[in-house]
C-alpha cells in the first residue's frame, strides 16, 4: 500500500447534537473505503476531527505511506496544518493525537469547499441522522426505526 487520499466531514444535528463522521478513502487495493459512524452527542469541531482520527487509523492499518486529507472544516486544517493553534480544551487532545498518528506517514491535509466534499458529508449527516431516529425511538419506547 502506498499513497492513500481522503475526504472526511464530521456534523453534528444540533451543536452540540447527536453526530457522526463520514470518510471516503481513494487508493486502498480493495477499492473505495467509505465510512459512516455515530459518535453519539459532540459539537461540530469535535466530529470533524474524529473523523480525520477515522482516516488516520485506517491508513495506518493498511500499511500506507502517505495520506493526504481534504476536509471542508478550514479550522481543523489550519490547526493541523500549524497555522492556527489549537487552545480549546475540548479539541487539544484530539488535535495532539492526530498529529501524533501523522508521523508515522507522509501526511498532507488541505481545505475544501463543502461542495467538493458532499460524499464525506453525506455519510456523516446520515449516521447521524440514523443514529438520531433510532435514540429516539427508544427514548419514546417505541421499536420504530
Amino acid at each position: 500500500m502506498s499513497d492513500l487520499v481522503a475526504y472526511v466531514d464530521g456534523g453534528s444535528l444540533g451543536n452540540p447534537g447527536p453526530s457522526g463522521i463520514g470518510v471516503v478513502i481513494d487508493g486502498s487495493t480493495d477499492g473505495t473505503i467509505r465510512i459512516a459512524k455515530w459518535i453519539g452527542r459532540q459539537d461540530n469541531n469535535v466530529a470533524e476531527y474524529v473523523a480525520l482520527l477515522e482516516a488516520l487509523q485506517c491508513a495506518l492499518g493498511l500499511k500506507a505511506e502517505a495520506l493526504h486529507v481534504f476536509s471542508d472544516s478550514e479550522v481543523m486544517v489550519k490547526q493541523m496544518s500549524g497555522e492556527y493553534s489549537c487552545r480549546s480544551p475540548r479539541l487539544y487532545s484530539l488535535n495532539w493525537i492526530c498529529r501524533k498518528l501523522t508521523r508515522s506517514l507522509d501526511f498532507s491535509i488541505s481545505h475544501v469547499r463543502r461542495e467538493n466534499n458532499t460524499e464525506a458529508n453525506s455519510l456523516a449527516t446520515a449516521a447521524a441522522r440514523n443514529a438520531e431516529r433510532w435514540y429516539n425511538g427508544r427514548a419514546r419506547g417505541t421499536n420504530e426505526f
